[in-house]
């Protein structure tokens, strides 16, 4: 977890994760519980309070969530957490004198991406900062900050013709995977050593510019198509990866080579670094000679 999913609210730790889909914040109950409370056992606070609000008929409990946060041992472990307005409606059932202040927090911390909404300046900066310390090229991640917008673009298609998130934003996307690169997702992954990393971020640069090209080719079918059910989204998906896995093919043929590759972001972190390591050393031949 990057320090930026970790908030202080008067210099407590408060865990966070923003969901780049649905546009939220999601916060560890627990963490929000001690914060408000002092209490030096949060997780029994927090199930006995999950224990009355079931009680009282409350739909709270349903809407709790888990994802993986950093725990105080350094490990990943599931965390029960709860978007903005979930974590209201905590803070109505624990008395604290402390509850309007970090309503006020809250609403800082959504003003952040607010903000960011208002100028995308600050989110490329920042996704701009954390690409290059992590080893891509300038070129990658230009390409990358433009597919994001792709993929948004589609997905915002998807939304309009009544497919819902989760599985079927996955069943449209592995059909459009296995159009242009005649793989599922999964056989994709698998090809690169993947487990639960993002496979976007562990393609090569044409990989992506082509990954890129099927899913706004399918975005444009679905808007000139207008698919009504499931069915005839599926198959406008297969045609938009299909366009590609032909631009693919003659790409192959004309390079002799395959697109698709093995290589994972480790490779290319280290293929940058090799590259500028050549051309410093090209530099230094070059002042030794005159």
């Amino acid at each position: 977890m990057d320090d930026k999913n970790i908030k202080l609210f008067e210099n407590r730790r408060v865990r966070t994760v923003w969901d780049e889909e649905k546009e939220e914040w999601y916060f560890s109950i627990v963490d929000v519980i001690r914060v408000l409370t002092n209490n030096d056992r949060p997780r029994k606070y927090w199930n006995d309070l999950k224990t009355k609000l079931k009680a009282e008929g409350s739909e709270l409990s349903e809407k709790i969530g888990q994802l993986k946060m950093l725990a105080e041992d350094g490990k990943m472990r599931l965390t029960d957490v709860a978007d903005t307005k979930g974590v209201l409606r905590i803070i109505q059932s624990i008395p604290s004198p402390k509850a309007e202040p970090f309503k006020l927090w809250l609403a800082e911390v959504g003003n952040d991406r607010i903000n960011e909404t208002i100028d995308p300046e600050i989110t490329i900066d920042r996704a701009l900062a954390t690409y290059l310390k992590k080893g891509y090229s300038r070129e990658w991640i230009n390409q990358r900050l433009q597919a994001i917008q792709v993929r948004k673009d589609l997905t915002s298609e998807w939304e309009n013709r009544g497919v819902k998130q989760g599985a079927e934003f996955a069943i449209l996307t592995d059909e459009i995977t296995k159009a242009w690169t005649d793989m599922t997702t999964r056989q994709y992954k698998n090809l690169k050593g993947l487990k639960k990393e993002n496979l976007r971020y562990n393609m090569s640069l044409l990989e992506l510019s082509l990954n890129q090209l099927a899913e706004a080719t399918t975005a444009e079918i679905s808007r000139e198509q207008k698919p009504q059910t499931f069915e005839e989204n599926k198959k406008v998906a297969k045609s938009g990866g299909s366009i590609v896995g032909d631009t693919r093919k003659a790409i192959e043929k004309a390079s002799g080579k395959p697109v698709i590759t093995s290589k994972k972001a480790v490779d290319f972190a280290q293929l940058f670094t090799d590259v500028i390591e050549y051309e410093a050393d090209k530099e230094d031949n070059v002042e030794d000679t005159q």
